[in-house]
């Protein structure tokens, strides 16, 4: 399994970047999820999808301004961001897990899920 993240770079406060995490290796119904990691800071959940029935979950950091969606045929899973902030700046992860599915309660946990992209940078700068 494999996940490879792009679309990161540098923008100025108030833009916006979509995210891309092409999966390789899972076919089947797998939730999916990003994370971001800001320097000296732990890894934080930001969104996710539900392997069990495509409910869509959001941190408070990142309700109303960002997006999480998935295209199947593609095997690829998106972040559309808006109205991105300097405290935005970080290393952002996809993640993908794979079946049996974490509880609803752990749905927002990293440790539930399995497999992770290398990472693409956020510097959200004027």
């Amino acid at each position: 399994v494999q996940l490879q993240a792009c679309g990161g770079g540098l923008v100025q406060p108030g833009g916006s970047l979509r995210l891309s995490c092409a999966v390789s290796g899972l076919t089947d119904d797998y939730a999916i999820a990003w994370f971001r990691q800001a320097p000296g800071k732990g890894r934080e959940a930001l969104s996710c999808i539900s392997g069990t029935d495509d409910g869509i979950y959001y941190a408070d950091s990142a309700k109303g301004r960002f997006a999480i969606s998935r295209d199947h045929a593609k095997n690829t899973m998106y972040l559309q961001m808006n109205t991105l902030r300097p405290e935005d700046t970080a290393v952002y992860y996809c993640a993908a897990d794979a079946p049996p599915f974490a509880i609803a309660s752990m749905i927002m946990s990293e440790s539930s899920y399995d497999y992770w992209g290398q990472g693409t940078q956020v510097t959200v700068s004027s």
